[in-house]
């Protein structure tokens, strides 16, 4: 019975959670960086305590709301590289994939990448998310998961575990600084962005054999 209980209890709390994250991003995509702990348990019909309680702070639920998002980025980054496809079509359908998550969100991301300096200018009651230094750890995140995924497919030779956080920490930056400077200027369409992305890596992704047994690169 006791064990009954607590399976119930965790499952509970576990869905709760999942009530307040969906609360807090319905918020996000409202405001952006500028979205607040008043305003997210104001959407979700609780006190900012309780939030607090499953939380602990800003950054604890910045970090949930993080890691939300990244692996639902990740699990498409991974079904755009296992796609039936040539590796320049895999390649520009991965850069693609993470253009159209950023564009399809842009307050999400904003939300993730940039903080709430305006916020603190304007003197409001409450600050918003202090995001500029969690950010590093997502985008870090981001470079080790590509960087196994790399090692996984593709034979770099010797050092080739090395090589691969290498070109995997190198493109997430590609990425990250080419989309964010994007998503604010517009200066060509997606489409073009991810050729000439493309471009710039193909040089030495073309000259890489696939590890035998994987499903490439």
């Amino acid at each position: 019975m006791g064990t009954t209980q607590q399976t119930d209890q965790h499952r509970s709390a576990h869905q709760r959670r999942r009530q307040l994250l969906e609360a807090a991003d319905r918020v996000v995509l409202r405001d952006g960086p500028k979205a607040s702990m008043n305003a997210i348990a104001a959407e979700a019909g609780i006190t900012k305590p309780i939030l607090y309680r499953h939380f602990g702070d800003k950054g604890g639920l910045y970090r949930a709301l993080a890691k939300r998002h990244t692996d639902a980025l990740l699990s498409a980054l991974k079904a755009a590289l296992d796609a039936p496809a040539d590796r320049r079509a895999r390649v520009e359908a991965t850069l693609d994939t993470y253009l159209a998550a950023i564009e399809a969100r842009p307050q999400v991301y904003r939300f993730l990448m940039h903080p709430a300096d305006d916020a603190a200018e304007a003197q409001l009651p409450e600050r918003g998310f202090d995001v500029g230094r969690h950010s590093a750890p997502l985008l870090r995140r981001l470079g080790e998961e590509l960087a196994v995924v790399i090692e996984e497919r593709v034979d770099l030779g010797p050092d080739s575990a090395q090589l691969a956080r290498v070109w995997g920490h190198g493109i997430v930056g590609m990425m990250h600084a080419a989309g964010d400077w994007w998503l604010g200027e517009r200066p060509c369409t997606r489409a073009q962005l991810v050729s000439s992305l493309a471009d710039l890596l193909w040089g030495r992704l073309a000259l890489v054999d696939d590890r035998a047994g994987s499903p490439g690169l």
